[in-house]
């Protein structure tokens, strides 16, 4: 156990830098916020290289911490305060390694998210997949970062239970059609259908695209069919998070 006083700790500011894509991508490591997101990465057996504890964290977690023989840090409320992004600390961070891996196996039930960039979205459309059992999840270009904080706090722990990667598209797609997935694009348009007449298969890839613009269109090229949700009302379109609910337990049941 060692203790950190100032905000201005050395330490603190390299951790700090976490907060920013770029420092993440350099580092490989990221950092997570709360008992209940850190207790499901030492559930998930995730490479927790260190914790840091205020004195209500210290109350709380300490004998947990311990436990799991994680080396930590006691910080004072100005450095916790200085390191954490949310209004009222938690009491708990971790500094945990990115799992950047590929995967080996493509068949099941797979979602690609294409230049989805709300962090609340893309949190809420990986926790939709988690309860609905989808095998895996694709973040194109341009998606948000699953590492950010604001993404990691809106997918709830779910990105422990389903394994998030990110990819080209394009290519992604082509490792599926290689072993006879269904590729299912979303548009609005006259040759697509309504998703009311999907058959179910056991192997298929939903790609649901940008807030605003949808799916981009080399992408759409590659589908095999095009789905829609049909709008009774006067609203313009579905909020992309909503669509992926009605859309993913539509094609599982």
């Amino acid at each position: 156990m060692r203790e950190i006083q100032a905000a201005k700790n050395n330490k603190i500011k390299k951790l700090k830098k976490l907060h920013q894509r770029k420092y993440r991508n350099q580092s490989e490591d990221y950092l997570l916020e709360g008992y209940h997101l850190i207790e499901e990465a030492a559930k998930a057996h995730a490479n927790i290289k260190e914790v840091f504890l205020d004195k209500r964290g210290m109350d709380l977690w300490q004998d947990w911490v311990e436990h799991h023989q994680f080396t930590y840090y006691v910080l004072s409320d100005e450095a916790m305060k200085s390191l954490s992004e949310q209004p009222t600390p938690q009491g708990i961070i971790a500094l945990v390694q990115k799992a950047n891996n590929y995967p080996s196996d493509f068949s099941g039930k797979w979602l690609l998210l294409d230049n989805v960039q709300d962090p609340g979205n893309v949190g809420t459309i990986v926790r939709t997949a988690d309860a609905a059992g989808f095998d895996g999840i694709f973040l194109g270009e341009g998606t948000a970062d699953k590492y950010s904080p604001k993404v990691l706090r809106s997918m709830q722990g779910s990105q422990f239970h389903l394994p998030i990667f990110s990819g080209e598209l394009t290519e992604v797609i082509a490792e599926f059609q290689s072993i006879g997935s269904k590729i299912y694009g979303t548009k609005l348009d006259p040759e697509a259908i309504s998703y009311k007449e999907v058959e179910t298969k056991d192997n298929f890839v939903l790609i649901l695209g940008n807030e605003g613009q949808g799916v981009a269109e080399n992408i759409l090229q590659l589908t095999n069919q095009n789905l829609y949700i049909p709008i009774y009302g006067d609203a313009e379109s579905l909020n992309v998070g909503v669509a992926a609910g009605i859309l993913i337990y539509a094609l599982i049941s």
